[in-house]
């Protein structure tokens, strides 16, 4: 199975279609070179034994594991969507996709709203005995993960199982594995590149039962991963945001094209059907506050230097901005989703203010301008 899905122009589609015509994948592979010759491929030639080896020796050096699309281990609510994998290299513990499973996905460059939500959400799932499932990127998948650290959340990569992206989640992919679960269907030693994503997305759906979306502009991964659930016959589910917030986009035309409209984790469970999700304790970190670094402001790369020092206050008014959007936030909240001093962040917020990009509200409420 390995050496036919790893085959020169074999996708998941051609790999289930090659299979049911052969009956296995050994006939399969054998058929091959005569059907590449019959569509004008000359010398075509199937992915060698030797080939399949070294990728297995490679997924043995990253302490994975391979499951076959027939492997008794495989999820079954993945293999029956279409174009299931054939293939998942996976690290951790699999009971973590034992409970109900649902995707918290969102925007990579998150407003301290949408980070607290995520983390609360996230949160309150794991505590009523659900396995959360993301996809290990900045913002909303970050915080998402790290909130259901405890009973063990699930990560699907879109590179290989040995490939942690963004870097920084390094640890938080450790920790991922104590508990939870890392999935992959790309080779080990696989740097994900654009075509990855919209692929891992349709497994964060395939695994899931509902997929619910926090934040989302109108064109963004999380609404790929949307689309795939609808396909998949998953229940789609939104947060809906304030309408002159364009991270709000896409979840607010989800709710009207007919999401379900989504409030806090009671309400993703009221549609699941409580009578099926197990209670359980979690311990898990104060949820108000992240385990890691917070994550960056920029999708999946380093906010850009326009000063001297990315750390000072230059760098420090784009990650305020980025977390602030027409919707008041918290001061203090917001010092603890950014983890800076007040001290630090007093000054460059009144510089902020002062150029009329910010305005303070009463309470200790901020909200950003237009």
């Amino acid at each position: 199975m390995l050496r036919l899905i790893r085959s020169r122009k074999v996708g998941p589609a051609t790999f289930h279609r090659l299979l049911a015509e052969h009956g296995s994948a050994s006939a399969a592979l054998d058929a091959l070179p005569e059907i590449a010759r019959m569509a004008g491929i000359s010398g075509y030639a199937p992915f060698s034994i030797a080939e399949a080896e070294a990728e297995i020796a490679a997924g043995q050096r990253a302490r994975a594991q391979l499951l076959t699309w027939d492997h008794p281990a495989y999820p079954p609510a993945l293999r029956d969507i279409p174009e299931a994998p054939p293939i998942l290299w996976i690290r951790g513990r699999t009971e973590a996709l034992d409970p109900p499973c649902v995707a918290v996905v969102g925007a990579r460059n998150a407003s301290s709203l949408g980070l607290r939500m995520a983390r609360g959400l996230s949160l309150g799932l794991a505590e009523a005995g659900v396995t959360v499932i993301a996809g290990l990127a900045r913002g909303i998948d970050t915080v998402a993960h790290e909130a259901a650290l405890g009973p063990g959340t699930v990560a699907v990569m879109a590179g290989g199982i040995d490939r942690i992206y963004p870097a920084e989640n390094g640890a938080l992919a450790d920790a991922i594995c104590q508990t939870g679960l890392l999935v992959s269907e790309q080779p080990p030693g696989t740097d994900p590149v654009a075509r990855h994503f919209p692929a891992r997305n349709r497994i964060i759906s395939g695994l899931s039962r509902a997929v619910v979306v926090i934040e989302a502009a109108h064109r963004s991964g999380s609404l790929i991963t949307a689309r795939a659930a609808l396909d998949q016959g998953r229940e789609v589910m939104a947060v809906p945001g304030h309408p002159m917030d364009a991270r709000a986009a896409g979840c607010n035309a989800l709710l009207r094209d007919g999401a379900l409209l989504i409030r806090n984790s009671q309400d993703v469970l009221a549609a699941l059907g409580t009578e099926a999700v197990p209670t359980r304790p979690v311990t898990a970190p104060d949820a108000a506050a992240p385990v890691l670094p917070p994550p960056s402001t920029q999708p999946d790369r380093p906010l850009p230097m326009r000063g001297r020092d990315q750390g000072g206050p230059v760098g420090l008014e784009g990650r305020i901005l980025a977390m602030l959007g027409p919707s008041p936030t918290e001061e203090n909240l917001l010092i603890r989703d950014l983890g800076i001093p007040a001290a630090t962040m007093a000054p460059v917020v009144l510089q902020l203010e002062l150029a009329g990009r910010i305005q303070r509200l009463s309470g200790g409420r901020i909200v950003r301008l237009a």
